[in-house]
């Protein structure tokens, strides 16, 4: 066997998959939760595609944060804003624009507004997690880093890795 090829080999056997990696520390609930966003969400590589089937096309406010990083444009499918939160269907998909212009999906946000699920009750969840409160917008949420890794955690608000073009945060 060649040399190169046995190395490849080798480096995929011992290589932890994306989710192993990513959901490092959660358990078995979480890591089958990740697989299940990541392949609904795998269409929505490309904004054309999540602006086709319902997603924000274009947004002028990038969030940021000084200190800890980025969320990224926040585009919003309307048709699934509801009363619960459901893996295969996030609220938000998380981009960030890149230099040249195109955009990277990084990420999840899972919703759940007020209206539906009172402020003053218990919290929902989803794969074992307590949404926050987010006052300011009136709705419950939950953010997954799907598809670029967070150092800051798989359910951070804010991911280091992530970044927004200057004068859009």
């Amino acid at each position: 066997m060649r040399p190169i090829l046995l190395a490849a080999i080798l480096v995929a056997c011992v290589r932890p998959s994306v989710t192993t990696r990513m959901t490092r520390g959660y358990d078995a609930q979480v890591a089958s939760g990740f697989d299940r966003a990541r392949a609904a969400t795998a269409r929505f590589v490309s904004l054309d595609s999540a602006a086709a089937a319902g997603y924000a096309r274009d947004l002028p406010k990038c969030i940021v944060d000084e200190h800890h990083g980025a969320m990224g444009y926040h585009h919003l499918n309307r048709g699934y804003v509801d009363a619960k939160a459901e893996v295969e269907r996030p609220e938000f998909l998380l981009y960030e624009r890149l230099p040249k212009g195109q955009y990277r999906l990084n990420g999840v946000e899972y919703i759940v507004p007020y209206r539906f699920w009172p402020r003053d009750s218990v919290a929902p969840t989803l794969l074992g997690q307590t949404l926050k409160r987010e006052d300011n917008y009136k709705y419950w949420y939950l953010h997954m880093w799907l598809w670029t890794e967070n150092p800051s955690g798989l359910f951070a608000d804010y991911n280091p890795r992530v970044h927004c073009p200057a004068g859009t945060g």
